[in-house]
């Protein structure tokens, strides 16, 4: 097998005939999900040629690791290499259909007014248009704070209450420092109480980093640990207090999947509805703007799976990445209907959060 090379690299290596070849191949495999034959495209290919021709031919794509034989004397499928080559080099990206167009905009136009609540008829709708798994990350709470409480419930577990000024309340459990004491869990209360006017969870993180650098001799070390833990369960926690919304996890789980597909598949959402890997979701839209798509092992979170992520970030009115929606599918998705579906479920998230916020 050659080594790997770039998309540019690969389209150079290719005349007209083993591209049209190759373009044929993909895209009869994403249309049935099964192997083209050589027989299947010459009767579709734009010149005259022989079935051995295609054959060498896709030998040829073979040894470049864009096609694999699944079975002896079989057609040929796309590899996961091929379908990269095929994203990045030969997608077609079609309009949106206006019906997909209208599901999602009556979504939107719903008497929801809770956020999460409208995040989750979005990932249904997107779920149900796309026939696979979506996700949504909703935004992190960055009202101000109104109010913050440290409750003991246990020698090794501390719950940490956030009330904000909007009325939303946020609770936390983490494991204080060994040796807390009730009075040292009140002092830190009533000490981030004292800085907390106006501030997010984000500004009181800095401010109180800030002030524990000019007074921290007169503040006792445990309560310091114990608020720089009870805060940093919002900033650095894989959680945070953002959200994962998975709906359609059953569109994977078709019944004439293999056993061990199948198995894959709820591993995968599984690790999803613990909430695993967030932090990384997050991460893989703040990279850039407009969707990416990771198939098979580019994305170590679905790696296991087989299968495709879709994903875009949306943003808010200052253009700060706030959140995420994607579909997972098989790598036999669609890719040129939904990456348009995925790009305007983003948008069309990020102006309606946007305007809810500026009301």
């Amino acid at each position: 097998m050659a080594q790997p090379r770039d998309s540019r690299q690969l389209m150079a290596e290719m005349n007209d005939r083993s591209r049209e070849v190759f373009r044929r191949v993909v895209e009869g495999y994403l249309q049935s999900g099964q192997p083209v034959g050589s027989r299947t495209l010459t009767r579709d290919m734009s010149e005259k040629v022989s079935a051995a021709t295609v054959r060498n031919v896709m030998q040829d794509l073979e040894y470049l690791g864009l096609l694999d034989s699944p079975h002896v004397s079989a057609g040929r499928v796309p590899t996961n290499m091929g379908l990269r080559l095929f994203v990045d080099s030969l997608l077609e990206v079609t309009p949106l259909d206006a019906r997909d167009r209208e599901k999602l905009d009556s979504t939107m136009g719903s008497n929801e007014r809770d956020v999460a609540g409208l995040l989750e008829q979005v990932g249904g709708a997107l779920s149900g248009i796309t026939q696979g798994a979506s996700l949504v990350l909703s935004p992190k709470h960055e009202a101000a704070i109104k109010h913050i409480e440290f409750v003991a419930l246990a020698p090794d577990r501390v719950l940490v209450v956030l009330v904000f000024a909007d009325g939303h309340v946020e609770n936390r459990l983490f494991t204080p420092p060994k040796g807390i004491t009730p009075s040292a869990l009140r002092e830190a209360a009533n000490y981030l109480n004292s800085l907390i006017e106006g501030a997010t969870v984000s500004s009181l993180l800095a401010r109180f980093r800030a002030e524990v650098a000019r007074n921290r001799r007169e503040i006792d070390a445990l309560a310091t640990t114990l608020v720089e833990q009870g805060l940093a369960i919002w900033e650095d926690d894989g959680a945070s207090d953002a959200r994962l919304i998975v709906r359609g996890r059953a569109n994977l789980l078709d019944e004439g999947a293999a056993a061990e597909d199948i198995e894959r598949i709820r591993t995968l959402f599984d690790d999803l509805e613990r909430k695993r890997d967030i932090t990384e979701f997050l991460e893989l839209t703040e990279q850039g703007e407009g969707v990416r798509i990771f198939i098979g092992a580019e994305n170590r979170l679905f790696s296991l799976t087989g299968s495709t992520l879709v994903v875009s970030p949306y943003m808010n009115a200052e253009r700060k990445v706030i959140g995420a929606v994607g579909v997972i599918g098989p790598t036999r998705l669609n890719y040129g209907r939904i990456v348009p579906i995925v790009d305007y479920t983003a948008q069309l998230v990020g102006r309606i959060l946007s305007d809810r916020r500026a009301d």
